[in-house]
């Protein structure tokens, strides 16, 4: 059972309420279990994954400062039923690590090769807590052209900035947070850095709910026909996507902690259900 501290919306400069939901988010009844990693072998099911390196050479996006490997089990590694993304601060070889950016964090970025529309969906995930961190679980369309337009779930990020305040939110054409109108809220979770915690989506036609072992932190309606796609662009298959970034311009908002480092992202299990009926 979660603390009364659990359900303390903290404020920061960063805080958005408009779309807070404190009711309880569960499993539809019948619904089926369709796709997950247990993380149980000795290595990440490259069925399952593949590793995101598309801007090592570039940049990340919102100034985010690391670089994320492949095939490196510095940073990513499956042991003892467990996925572990660790970012660490190091430089690399250019010659061995051709696509090396000059940063000087690395750590690791999954997507799953599947992708859905709708859905229930659990990530069981111990996150670190160091200033400068940015562990993330979240959905991205796997035909994406466009951002915002295309749509972003976001069902957990927290920064090192705010430990222990987890954020779910999501973006679109219309709301996000370039115009400052994506739908957000916020949930503290006194132990997200030192217990395991279930993050889940529950993503309807007419709604979206996520929440934190079972009790909710946003929910957002499908409800502006008149605006589209540009209100909601949830009704096409999205990727899931599992990443520890660092830095940032909200993430290192009170800077970086080097001397914390490495810090780690643990998952514990990816778990997707599907309901009886479409309307689920």
């Amino acid at each position: 059972m979660l603390s009364l501290a659990l359900l303390i919306v903290a404020q920061s400069s960063f805080t958005v309420t408009n779309a807070v939901y404190r009711g309880p988010v569960d499993r539809p009844r019948g619904a089926k279990l369709v796709w997950h990693d247990e993380f149980s072998g000795a290595s990440l099911d490259k069925r399952k994954w593949r590793y995101d390196t598309s801007h090592n050479k570039t940049g990340w996006f919102n100034n985010e400062k690391q670089y994320y490997a492949a095939d490196r089990p510095q940073n990513v590694k499956v042991a003892n039923g467990l996925l572990t993304i660790t970012a660490r601060k190091e430089d690399l070889d250019p010659r061995r690590y051709p696509d090396w950016g000059g940063q000087h964090y690395t750590s690791g970025k999954l997507v799953s090769r599947a992708a859905w529309t709708y859905g229930y969906y659990e990530v069981r995930a111990k996150l670190p807590c160091a200033r400068g961190t940015w562990p993330a679980i979240w959905m991205l369309p796997q035909q994406m052209v466009k951002w915002p337009d295309d749509g972003e779930i976001d069902i957990m990020e927290q920064v090192g900035a705010e430990p222990n305040l987890i954020y779910s939110t999501l973006h679109t054409g219309l709301y996000n947070h370039t115009r400052k109108t994506q739908r957000s809220a916020q949930l503290a979770v006194p132990t997200s850095c030192t217990a395991f915690h279930t993050y889940q989506l529950d993503w309807r036609p007419d709604r979206i709910l996520i929440g934190v072992d079972g009790k909710g932190i946003l929910q957002v309606a499908n409800d502006k026909p008149a605006e589209g796609k540009g209100a909601w662009p949830f009704d096409v298959p999205f990727d899931m996507i599992l990443n520890l970034a660092m830095g940032g311009d909200w993430a290192a908002a009170k800077g970086m902690d080097d001397a914390a480092l490495p810090q780690r992202m643990e998952v514990d299990y990816v778990r997707v259900w599907k309901a009886p009926s479409s309307s689920r």
